[in-house]
């Protein structure tokens, strides 16, 4: 047994979960809520869940958490209906249970001493930066002041409005932020090649290029990156990351038969001290150091 599955001995858990709500979005996108206390308690982000989609469908479907809330109970999830599975999930109505198999995976790892956090989210990849902004909303009196730039083709899967949070750096054009982040104090940013309103009319990384040029060197050495989305955005996160000389996280999507480190289905390529080695992304990630992913 590797080091991160006996880690999670004991803290991923097996719950009939209740569909409390279930909201559709343009684009054929999802939002889910769960009754599951058990994996709200102790979720983190970056982890996940393998929830069954349906009666007779035997395959669960790996779903990044975006929102948990330990006292009432609940954890909310993002997916879009791509294939069956997903599509059959989308038929599941409030009042239903599903199992549900969670939190799976070594999340994101905010540290103090990199108090500027960029977080950078694309497509489905963006609910576990979701979960992560508000995790740190928690901890505004430490000092952290995290930025959350998405990018989507789709419209995006909440209501958007003009961000009253002022971002230094960024294109007068882009206004747009989502509301929930306002709520909570935590500026966000929004970029689409659609042409949606008060989003910038191109990709997420040129949203965070132009945040990272307009910061004085000493502030550009508090920052580290957070990413999740699909792998060209993520390439193009860590290039980034490399030409300022960052840190940066990223959390990685693989298919996944049993999500638990069993198949060794969803494994990557990653260098490490001891030289190149294969790792699970379910359980020795989804979170890994950018830099020991995509070397080139």
């Amino acid at each position: 047994m590797s080091v991160a599955a006996a880690a999670h001995r004991g803290t991923i858990f097996l719950e009939q979960a209740a569909v409390l709500s279930h909201q559709a979005w343009a684009g054929g996108q999802y939002v889910l809520r769960l009754q599951a206390p058990k994996c709200a308690a102790v979720a983190t982000p970056g982890s996940f869940i393998h929830v069954q989609c349906g009666p007779g469908l035997p395959l669960r479907r790996p779903l990044s958490i975006m929102r948990a809330a330990a006292a009432a109970g609940w954890i909310e999830i993002l997916y879009k209906t791509v294939g069956h599975g997903l599509a059959e999930l989308a038929r599941r109505e409030p009042g239903e249970s599903l199992s549900c198999l969670g939190p799976i995976g070594q999340g994101f790892v905010a540290h103090s001493a990199r108090p500027r956090m960029l977080l950078i989210g694309g497509g489905v990849g963006i609910p576990p930066l979701v979960f992560l902004a508000e995790t740190l909303a928690a901890k505004r009196g430490t000092g952290c002041r995290p930025l959350l730039l998405m990018g989507s083709e789709l419209p995006f899967p909440f209501a958007v409005k003009r961000s009253a949070i002022a971002v230094h750096g960024i294109p007068a054009g882009a206004t747009a932020g989502m509301p929930l982040l306002d709520a909570c104090g935590i500026p966000s940013r929004l970029a689409s090649l659609a042409g949606f309103p008060g989003c910038h009319r191109g990709y997420v990384t040129e949203l965070a290029e132009a945040w990272l040029a307009g910061l004085a060197a000493a502030e550009r050495a508090e920052v580290e990156i957070f990413a999740c989305g699909p792998e060209p955005m993520l390439r193009a996160v860590t290039a980034l990351a490399r030409r300022h000389e960052l840190p940066c996280q990223v959390s990685l999507e693989e298919y996944m038969a049993c999500a638990v480190g069993g198949c060794a289905g969803c494994t990557v390529l990653v260098q490490t001290p001891d030289g190149p080695a294969m790792k699970r992304v379910c359980v020795d990630g989804p979170v890994f150091d950018a830099a020991t992913v995509f070397t080139d």
